[in-house]
């Protein structure tokens, strides 16, 4: 791809379907409004994402080039000038808030909050450990909220709860790969404040919590009443087998360093996503 587009990420543009997630847990709003709505709402988080991409990558630049894969990136192998990173920065993210004006107040504050967080993340914040995970994972949360926003429905805290805990462990699990790498904190300061073991620790207790919440949340009685379904408890499986072969490319193959890349190419995750989505739908759709 040219180097331009390389800099805006696309492939890292699957993490906006959260703000996908709201109106599909929500079968009574689905409606071509709010498909229209969520459709822009995807738009939006896929220009502010690209913006807050390209001003990380400026901002990492020289430590980048220490990275056995980020040397390659545009603005580290000098592919891209720093003068076409910050128009290119102003564009995206003058398209993203525009955007986010004509979805309404609700989702404009959300979108605000996810660019201010993010851009003291690039700043600063990325080098302190654990709050530098924390904030990866409430990227995501924030993303949640924003699509129920655009629907006008309050989010299910067990979405918000298992979204949060997916995102952390897959976080805490890129992490651990820097670690394994012996990448050093001259290339992200944070990553003094990590070790194996802690990683192995910490990964071992979002997982135990995410499972033991997604099982409570299929089980709920008030959840099955919503969706007219007392089989919910049918989609465990498939989050089970997706969160150990996740758990197996970390800790076995030993390569959790894009998150993106394996859930885009790993075939087993693929299939487990996949077969998710359809029980799920099969479920609370028929």
């Amino acid at each position: 791809m040219p180097p331009l587009l390389v800099l805006l990420r696309p492939h890292q543009w699957v993490k906006n379907a959260f703000v996908v997630a709201p109106l599909f847990f929500t079968p009574g709003m689905l409606t071509p409004h709010n498909l229209l709505q969520v459709g822009l709402g995807f738009v939006s988080f896929c220009l502010l994402a690209s913006a807050v991409y390209v001003l990380n990558d400026s901002m990492d630049r020289a430590a980048d080039r220490l990275h056995p894969e980020k040397r390659l990136r545009p603005l580290a192998a000098g592919t891209v000038s720093p003068a076409q990173a910050v128009l290119l920065l102003l564009l995206l993210g003058a398209g993203g808030l525009a955007l986010a004006v004509a979805l309404g107040r609700g989702f404009l504050e959300i979108a605000l909050l996810y660019l201010v967080l993010n851009i003291a993340y690039s700043i600063w914040l990325k080098q302190v450990s654990i709050v530098d995970v924390m904030l990866v994972a409430t990227g995501y949360v924030l993303r949640i909220y924003a699509g129920a926003a655009l629907i006008g429905v309050t989010a299910s805290v067990w979405i918000i709860v298992c979204a949060g805990l997916v995102s952390l462990f897959i976080a805490l699990a890129k992490r651990r790969d820097d670690v394994v790498r012996a990448l050093g904190s001259e290339h992200r300061s944070a990553l003094a404040g990590y070790t194996k073991p802690f990683l192995d620790a910490a990964i071992g207790i979002v997982l135990g919590g995410l499972v033991v919440s997604y099982i409570i949340y299929t089980t709920d009685q008030s959840v099955m009443q919503r969706f007219g379904t007392e089989r919910l408890y049918l989609t465990t499986p498939f989050v089970i087998m997706g969160v150990l072969r996740y758990l197996q490319i970390a800790l076995v193959e030993e390569r959790s360093g894009s998150p993106t890349t394996i859930v885009l190419t790993d075939r087993f995750l693929i299939l487990c996503v996949l077969g998710w989505i359809a029980c799920f739908a099969a479920l609370i759709y028929a």
